[in-house]
């Protein structure tokens, strides 16, 4: 893709993603569902999902599987509020950028 994701639109798929499990999913799932839109490297993931537990979008907990332990990520309630306005905002800026470009062709 030759447009650029900024933060903001990274977090909403992101919080997307995770929204889809309701117990939870873990990073390697995530990258894979993040992956399905766009580029991405766990490396970059990670980050995002800590800044994400940061502002209380997301909490985490451990679950033994294959004889190690796997992190799994669920969205909260501000997180739910969050993607919310995410998708409420998209809608309006897409919606704008597609009109703008169908009146180029």
């Amino acid at each position: 893709m030759i447009f650029n994701t900024g933060s903001a639109l990274l977090d909403a798929i992101v919080l997307a993603a995770v929204s889809k499990e309701p117990e939870g999913t873990y990073g390697y799932k995530i990258t894979q569902e993040v992956r399905n839109v766009l580029e991405i490297s766990e490396s970059t993931l990670y980050p995002v999902l800590r800044r994400l537990q940061k502002d209380n979008c997301l909490e985490t907990y451990d679950m033994e599987y294959g004889g190690r332990n796997r992190r799994y990520y669920k969205i909260t309630e501000q997180g739910r509020r969050q993607l919310l306005l995410y998708s409420q905002e998209w809608k309006s800026y897409s919606g704008k950028i597609s009109k703008m470009l169908e009146e180029v062709v």
